[in-house]
């Protein structure tokens, strides 16, 4: 149908959108597009389908929701500004949708508002998806914003995509000590695609699950501060080809956290809720940068409180103070010992032998598991600046590198490899990613 301008125009201020420049555009459904203008403050619920165009600015003000029913749709291209002194965050409801499909050549963007030089981690809060997918929680109230609920029975449920997006600089605190993720995603269903995520330098975590089945790939967690993947409530998807590149010396110094590659829980307390925390992860990097890390770091991986998730064909490379694998507590090392997750194919460089809490060291060092411990980070193969700070890592391991060899096969539900890390031959990274966002022109 053909949109009237003052329409349009009145539709957007319902919406809490304040347009300062912009034409008249002509649509062909029942979809919301805002015109084509210099800058677009957004701010309030998003209740109506939208689009927001690539010519445009946009800076979200405060909690921006899209609520259930609507759906927003980015541009490839779009650049999406947080408001700091309003705690800026995008939240999808259940039932909301956001499709963000960039392209490697042209993609979104979510980042600072403040000048280029200045940015600094939590300048705004971050994205949260929230679906209708299981949680061993109830009620269900996300971290951060801690109002919205989420959780259900509807596995398949579709929070929409996101797809070659960046989200830079999030992580403010909305209260003490709770800060927002990169990306939260609760209850989030396996019908939602997320693939080519990079989240960088944010308050807390980069990625946290809390409950859900939605499976992942290509995913950087990139000097960040807290964690870098996290699952909690009973998140059992798959996640394929991961990195977590540290910066030594930014950790939470938090009196209540620590730093680690992963952290995962079943729940605070470590009970038996079900569904249980059993998430699978292949090909995943995790690289701490050069230097001593600070000595809030603490491990790769540390599996704790009932958690029963499985890593294979996994690397971690650096001097994290516990070592790379911590399974923390006697209910998580039964859950090895009892055959409820695995590891496999995992290769542990730079640390020694320290952090390796397990109720059976022997199973985990059976030779079909093809682990590796207690390597120096020179026999891995890989290049030099692998853990360079200043801009790209070399990512790619040498092609005599022992990385491409020493892999298991996967589960079904993954991609075939026998590869071990999130690099073999293809740099996954080309053209969508920045690892200089402090000194992006947007």
């Amino acid at each position: 149908m053909k949109v009237n301008f003052k329409t349009l125009l009145l539709s957007a201020m319902v919406l809490g959108i304040s347009i300062s420049s912009c034409e008249r555009t002509d649509d062909t459904d029942d979809t919301e597009v805002i015109p084509v203008g210099e800058n677009i403050t957004v701010k309030g619920s998003l209740t109506a389908n939208t689009i927001w165009n690539a010519k445009n600015k946009y800076l979200i003000e405060g909690f921006v929701y899209v609520e259930s029913g609507a759906t927003l749709t980015i541009e490839p291209g779009t650049i999406i500004k947080g408001d700091k002194a309003t705690k800026a965050t995008l939240i999808v409801k259940p039932g909301g949708k956001i499709i963000a499909e960039g392209t490697a050549a042209k993609p979104i963007v979510f980042t600072s508002n403040q000048a280029k030089g200045s940015r600094n981690y939590g300048d705004w809060g971050g994205i949260i998806l929230l679906g209708k997918d299981k949680v061993n929680k109830t009620p269900a109230t996300i971290e951060g914003e801690n109002i919205s609920t989420f959780g259900g029975d509807a596995s398949a449920d579709n929070s929409g995509i996101l797809k070659y997006v960046r989200i830079e600089f999030g992580g403010i605190a909305f209260e003490t000590d709770k800060e927002i993720n990169g990306l939260t995603m609760g209850g989030v269903g396996s019908g939602t695609v997320i693939d080519y995520v990079q989240v960088s330098m944010n308050g807390d975590d980069g990625f946290e699950w809390f409950g859900g089945s939605v499976n992942a790939k290509h995913l950087i967690s990139y000097k960040n501060l807290d964690d870098d993947f996290d699952t909690d409530w009973g998140y059992s998807g798959k996640v394929q080809y991961g990195l977590s590149f540290r910066d030594p010396k930014v950790a939470d110094q938090c009196s209540c956290s620590d730093s680690n590659g992963f952290e995962s829980d079943n729940d605070a307390s470590g009970s038996a809720a079900t569904p249980q925390t059993s998430a699978m992860f292949a090909n995943m990097s995790i690289i701490m940068g050069e230097g001593t890390p600070d000595a809030k770091f603490r491990s790769g991986y540390r599996i704790r409180r009932n958690s029963a998730i499985s890593i294979y064909n996994s690397l971690v490379a650096g001097a994290f103070p516990k070592g790379g694998l911590e399974l923390g507590d006697a209910a998580t090392q039964k859950n090895f010992v009892d055959g409820k997750n695995e590891f496999k194919g995992l290769i542990f460089a730079g640390m020694g032998t320290k952090g390796l809490v397990l109720g059976d060291a022997t199973k985990l060092n059976d030779a079909a598991r093809k682990n590796q411990f207690g390597l120096e980070t020179s026999a891995l193969g890989l290049l030099t600046g692998y853990n360079s700070l200043t801009g790209k890592p070399a990512l790619l391991p040498i092609s005599a590198s022992i990385l491409l060899t020493s892999g298991v096969t996967l589960p079904a539900g993954f991609e075939a490899n026998t590869y071990v890390g999130a690099f073999g031959t293809t740099d996954w990274t080309a053209g969508w990613t920045n690892f200089d966002p402090q000194n992006a022109d947007y």
